[in-house]
């Protein structure tokens, strides 16, 4: 016991706190950061400001007196083409359209991932790879035909035409994901109850689906991100009723009539951008573990 004191404590040795490496680790995260969060801080302050007090051009500065009408007018003022309501018909023209493309969208998907990864059938292999095929072809290719095809079907210019746009495109690389999560999960469970008698829905929904709350998280938040931030289909496949949200910020920050109200350009930015945020950190989480748990496995 004496010689183990006098040789001193044995184990390794404690490292110190701001050695060289954590130094430089967690200068260069503070630094990136920065780099990302300060837009958003000239984004909020500017929002808050009112417009004298931004043409004194410190755009860094907190504002001096802090004022929220530059979010009621962007909500439900500023002028989008020759309606002036803000940003408030879009945001309901959006949430109609995010709603059922992303319920569609990832049932579909994960049935038909479930099926191509448990239950094998004749030309399975086949059909997931023209199925993913669908995921790497450019957007732009496919304009013009899916207008006519909206067309002959009577939902061009029409919320609906837009929902069963955003669900087909999203479910090739949906059904990647779910696919590659459901080989992921012990074959004996699937086996044992195959044993005891499950069919194919009784396997869905009393196994996979209780095991797959990530992966459906990472789906979603996916989904929310894409439909929610499109420009592209929604100012080709709807008119300006029908316009989502990202359509009307558009046209409110490229507006060319009257003085440039850049506090209410940047509420309009902020507003439209709140609901896939809220979803990230609310489902932040999950969203890792179903990345972990192969999500993007293969």
């Amino acid at each position: 016991m004496a010689e183990a004191l006098e040789d001193g404590p044995r184990g390794p040795k404690p490292k110190r706190t701001f050695s060289r490496r954590n130094i430089i680790l967690y200068g260069t995260l503070i630094v990136i950061a920065l780099y990302y969060l300060l837009p958003l801080y000239v984004m909020v302050v500017t929002s808050l400001k009112g417009m004298p007090e931004i043409r004194l051009g410190n755009v860094f500065a907190p504002p001096l007196e802090v004022t929220f009408q530059p979010w009621v007018k962007a909500w439900a003022e500023a002028c989008t083409g020759l309606n002036c309501d803000g940003l408030s018909r879009g945001f309901w023209n959006s949430v109609r359209i995010l709603i059922p493309s992303v319920v569609i969208s990832i049932v579909i998907a994960s049935i038909n991932s479930y099926a191509l990864a448990n239950w094998k059938f004749k030309g399975s292999e086949i059909f997931f790879t023209i199925l993913i095929f669908g995921a790497f072809i450019p957007y732009q290719v496919m304009i013009y035909p899916i207008v006519i095809i909206l067309r002959e079907l009577g939902l061009y210019t029409k919320l609906g035409g837009l929902v069963m746009v955003h669900t087909i495109f999203g479910m090739p690389i949906l059904t990647l994901l779910f696919r590659n999560y459901f080989t992921s999960v012990p074959e004996e469970l699937f086996k044992a109850a195959r044993v005891d008698g499950a069919g194919f829905w009784g396997i869905y929904f009393r196994i996979m689906l209780p095991m797959s709350l990530p992966i459906f998280v990472v789906a979603i938040i996916l989904q929310v991100t894409g439909i929610w931030n499109d420009f592209l289909f929604g100012v080709i496949y709807t008119k300006p009723d029908n316009y989502p949200m990202t359509v009307q910020l558009n046209n409110i920050v490229n507006s060319v009539q009257g003085i440039k109200e850049y506090n209410v350009n940047m509420a309009a930015t902020i507003l439209t951008g709140l609901v896939p945020l809220v979803i990230y950190f609310v489902s932040g989480k999950l969203f890792v573990r179903g990345i972990a748990a192969g999500a993007v496995k293969g």
